[in-house]
């Protein structure tokens, strides 16, 4: 579904981390690991269009993105640090919304994708009377309508409880038993059945290294 050919991030002239050679297939669950500033957020970022200060090739079902970007972003679904949830429109509203922008309005049950996050009876509360992990949940609560087959998630698991945490795991786990790909951060440990690791080494890290071997 997804290869990188020699990927990288760039900032101030210079890669990020050593680029990468892989291939994501459809059913993978990917967490991408790595100290902090190896560019784990960077490069969720550049696979979503959201960072272009790049080097090497990224190919979406075979095709180099940069010319199938349409394609690709209709088919994305980036939840990223922030929730990106509007506080002064209901839980409602917010999710009516994100469905709108996807054209998935017909399939909408508000409610019950709610209730999936542990936000039943909630729908019609403003989201500035909610707290932080109430946010996240509202933003989780796309997972539960959106139909696109590669999940970009960036520390999902932040601010929402245990039971939460399980919920989120047994979604992921779903999506990819009906093929479809979740790319993701966390520093949380996995109870997830399957998945593989991406670990992002700093450039300046491997290059000291070389240098002095």
């Amino acid at each position: 579904m997804l290869q990188l050919n020699g990927f990288t991030c760039v900032r101030d002239g210079e890669p990020l981390f050593v680029p990468l050679d892989t291939v994501i297939n459809a059913g993978d669950v990917v967490q991408i690991a790595g100290p902090n500033g190896a560019g784990k957020t960077t490069l969720l970022r550049s696979l979503c269009g959201l960072f272009d200060s790049c080097e090497g090739e990224i190919l979406w079902r075979g095709k180099p993105i940069v010319g199938a970007k349409h394609d690709f972003l209709m088919q994305l679904l980036y939840l990223g640090h922030h929730p990106g949830v509007k506080k002064s429109l209901t839980a409602r509203e917010n999710l009516a919304w994100f469905a709108g922008v996807n054209g998935e309005t017909g399939s909408l049950d508000v409610e019950s994708a709610l209730a999936k996050v542990g936000l039943a009876g909630y729908a019609d509360i403003p989201c500035h009377q909610m707290s932080a992990g109430q946010h996240r949940r509202v933003g989780l609560a796309r997972l539960h309508f959106d139909a696109s087959p590669l999940w970009v998630l960036d520390e999902p698991f932040t601010a929402i409880d245990k039971q939460g945490v399980e919920r989120l795991e047994a979604k992921i786990q779903e999506h990819a038993a009906m093929g479809g790909t979740v790319i993701l951060t966390t520093h949380q440990a996995l109870s997830l059945s399957h998945y593989r690791t991406i670990e992002l080494v700093k450039y300046t890290e491997a290059f000291h290294e070389v240098r002095h071997a």
